[in-house]
């Protein structure tokens, strides 16, 4: 099972259309925020969505669980957790809802780090990257005893890949 996740890509509908374009039959693609585009845009269909501190539409969540087979993907931007100073508050949130994967956006840096058994994931930003030069997004590939990252950029081009093991 694969899971796109993208970030932070600011009004570019373009790059959000490009990426879906590289993996046109996958199952879960998330975007973490701050798309500033309605939460209704043609480009956001089928995707699970969250808002940002930069999106306006009050139809974006600022949270969602999704249920990718046996498991448990959080989603939020970041900002309400304060991701720029600490995953404290964010590992807090994430095991309320159980989750063995979190995903966010906000502070434009791409990473994925275990932290108590739940893989975090930053895809970075398709737009404006922070700690690099390259637009960024990431590509979550589960198996039955791995998290398999893989952070391409805009025109995929593999950047890094990690390689975490799961806490059953």
């Amino acid at each position: 099972m694969q899971i796109v996740v993208m970030s932070d890509t600011h009004g570019d509908s373009g790059v959000i259309e490009k990426v879906r374009g590289f993996y046109p039959n996958i199952d879960t693609l998330i975007h973490c925020g701050d798309s500033e585009l309605p939460f209704s845009h043609q480009v956001l269909d089928g995707m699970k969505k969250v808002g940002g501190n930069c999106d306006v539409d009050p139809a974006f969540p600022d949270e969602t669980v999704i249920d990718v087979d046996d498991i448990k993907v959080f989603a939020t931007h970041g900002h309400l957790f304060n991701v720029k100073s600490s995953m404290l508050s964010l590992s807090y949130r994430a095991k309320e809802v159980d989750a063995q994967i979190v995903c966010f956006g906000h502070s434009h840096m791409l990473g994925a780090e275990m932290i108590d058994g739940m893989l975090f994931l930053n895809p970075g930003s398709l737009l404006k990257p922070r700690g690099r030069r390259e637009k960024s997004f990431a590509v979550v590939e589960i198996n039955q005893t791995t998290f398999k990252v893989d952070f391409f950029t805009d025109d995929h081009q593999l950047l890094d890949s990690y390689t975490f093991m799961r806490n059953e």
